[in-house]
């Protein structure tokens, strides 16, 4: 079924004035300074919060730099 009548571009400019993307917040990491994702395990030391942290060797997540 077709609609009865035609949106009109302001109406379809006011609905897609929240489409647009956001830029990505960073959060600092507190043990090692780095800036990194919220929700995600920080690649220097690998803090993800407080009481968790992961080391993933064979992606080099939490283990020291050599």
């Amino acid at each position: 079924m077709l609609p009865a009548q035609r949106q009109s571009y302001g109406r379809t400019r006011r609905r897609r004035a929240h489409d647009a993307l956001k830029a990505t917040q960073s959060a600092m990491c507190p043990l090692s300074g780095m800036p990194k994702l919220p929700h995600r395990a920080c690649t220097e030391s690998g803090y993800v919060r407080p009481g968790l942290k992961i080391i993933v060797p064979k992606l080099g997540i939490g283990v020291p730099k050599d």
